[in-house]
């Protein structure tokens, strides 16, 4: 690897700043001063430094799909000695953290990531991005109820967006419909069947985007691959 472009990845400059960096001798590699931009280097075994501090290289960009049980809590860590979902991605060495929330009593589909712009895409509801549950809930509401769900109804922090609310099923008293938003208000398809008077008693995401959860095991994850990123993206 070049060395500008070490630099730069490594959040120290642009590649243009960082040649003028080298031209100027205030980066050294092993201790020795280097003044020439496009010197070979290794990442992995030299040791790069910029007005005398060490340069370290910044982790590669990583996106997961995790299939959340119901019983975690989607938050890095918790006051309560709750079981989180960072529990389910232990062997991943580098830091990284659940894009969005799933509340602890809903299953599916969890992004987990350390890019912070990506998470911020998927998370903004200016972006639009589509999240799709299937949900099951206490009796069968009206088709009053279903349009009003579909225009948006009244919860505790406004009205929320038109929704797409379609019922696909139902037995043993319980019904189950295919619920799609861009929002993600805190519980908010719960609260959005409770403002019309039907408890939700399950929920499992089962898209986001254009990512579906697939045939991914409970409690599993995969990493998502580079279309997959670039469509979420997109």
């Amino acid at each position: 690897m070049r060395l500008e472009k070490f630099l730069a990845e490594s959040g120290i400059a642009s590649r243009r700043d960082a040649k003028k960096y080298i031209r100027a001798g205030r980066v050294s590699v092993n201790g020795e001063s280097v003044s020439i931009p496009g010197t070979p280097i290794d990442p992995q075994r030299d040791t790069i430094a910029f007005d005398g501090k060490r340069v370290h290289e910044k982790p590669g960009k990583i996106y997961l799909m995790l299939n959340k049980p119901a019983g975690y809590v989607t938050t890095a860590r918790d006051d309560w000695g709750r079981r989180t979902v960072m529990d389910l991605v232990r062997d991943i060495p580098e830091r990284i953290y659940p894009v969005g929330r799933l509340d602890i009593d809903s299953e599916g589909l969890l992004l987990m990531t350390n890019d912070g712009a990506f998470a911020h895409r998927i998370i903004h509801p200016s972006h639009e991005i589509t999240k799709t549950y299937v949900v099951w809930l206490t009796g069968e509401p009206s088709q009053r109820d279903i349009q009003q769900l579909g225009e948006g109804v009244e919860i505790q922090d406004g009205v929320t967006a038109p929704a797409t609310v379609v019922q696909i099923g139902a037995q043993k008293g319980l019904t189950q419909f295919r619920v799609i938003i861009h929002e993600g208000k805190k519980r908010q398809i719960r609260r959005m069947f409770h403002a019309v008077g039907h408890k939700v008693v399950a929920l499992k995401r089962i898209q986001i985007g254009s990512l579906s959860l697939g045939k991914l095991p409970l409690g599993k994850y995969r990493r998502l691959t580079p279309d997959e990123v670039d469509a979420l993206r997109k």
